[in-house]
């Protein structure tokens, strides 16, 4: 599924094409915790789903402070 969203850090929309359904996001838009939402998913693809941060936006973010 398409997942777009835009950075909470920089404001970047990116879009990522993830093995997630409809029912799974629609489970975690309705509650359902994230990590069993998709429990399939890595830890930065569900961090992408909530924030719209990718791990590079991370990276840098450690590095300047």
């Amino acid at each position: 599924m398409l997942i777009k969203k835009k950075s909470v850090i920089t404001g970047i929309e990116r879009e990522r094409d993830l093995d997630v359904t409809q029912e799974q996001f629609d489970a975690w838009e309705n509650g359902v915790l994230i990590q069993e939402a998709f429990p399939n998913l890595s830890s930065d693809d569900r961090e992408f789903i909530m924030t719209g941060i990718v791990q590079e936006e991370w990276e840098t973010l450690n590095d300047e402070l």
